[in-house]
């Protein structure tokens, strides 16, 4: 019985992701622009970490490396142990649709479907059935507290509630990480406060958040923050 407890704890305290000499690098012309330069750090299972910085610092960069939306020039990303930049382009689309979800500044949502067929979408895409991927939309929809806009178009909602649609489509599939980009750049400060509010819960249940944010305030509400400065980690805080 002890040994099933520490080995349970152990699993709490799992590496979910390491990042090992991670560079991404740009050509412009005859330049070479270092946007993300030699980091190494690691992100424990459960933690929400906010990275912050100037624009141009590299954030985003950094955070499209960690998510597999893009390829770095050098070093490794280690989900679970397992190396995900030297993975089949195959492969890491199936991670990205199986294992992470992402929101982005702009919603990236459909016009055309409502919140929860945008919310089924990716569930439909990993095979579930009409019936189990709409309960598990709801689920995720309830847990934005929009259950009750289920049947709106996005052009029927708020900006607010359109990036909470979005977040919904992130949580659905019960994702092992969510990035999350800017994800209140385009809002005024009482929605921006509320989608906060969101992540917040998402993270009390347990859920490992990456979020790139440029409001210091908003960041300093995670458990711990990175600030980067041309490509480079200047400072990283555990804020509580």
């Amino acid at each position: 019985m002890h040994h099933f407890l520490l080995s349970q704890k152990v699993v709490q305290i799992n590496k979910m992701l390491e990042i090992k000499k991670l560079t991404k690098a740009f050509k412009s012309g005859d330049a070479r622009i270092v946007a993300v330069n030699n980091l190494s750090f690691t992100v424990p299972e459960g933690q929400f970490l906010t990275v912050t910085g100037k624009s141009g610092s590299g954030k985003s960069t950094l955070l499209y490396q960690l998510g597999l939306l893009d390829l770095p020039t050098e070093g490794e990303v280690l989900l679970g142990g397992k190396d995900l930049v030297k993975l089949s382009e195959k492969e890491r689309t199936a991670i990205r649709l199986n294992d992470l979800g992402y929101i982005f500044q702009d919603y990236a949502i459909l016009p055309s479907l409502t919140a929860l067929e945008n919310t089924m979408l990716p569930l439909l895409m990993q095979g579930y059935d009409m019936k189990k991927a709409e309960d598990k939309a709801r689920i995720a929809l309830k847990k934005v507290d929009l259950l009750d806009r289920e049947n709106n178009l996005p052009s029927e909602l708020s900006g607010g509630q359109q990036q909470r649609v979005s977040i919904a489509r992130a949580i659905a599939h019960e994702p092992k990480i969510i990035f999350a980009d800017e994800p209140t750049a385009n809002l005024d400060s009482e929605t921006s406060e509320q989608v906060m509010h969101v992540f917040l819960d998402l993270h009390k249940e347990g859920q490992t958040i990456i979020m790139v944010t440029h409001e210091l305030d908003y960041a300093l509400l995670a458990d711990r923050t990175i600030t980067m400065a041309d490509g480079n980690i200047i400072s990283d805080i555990l804020n509580k």
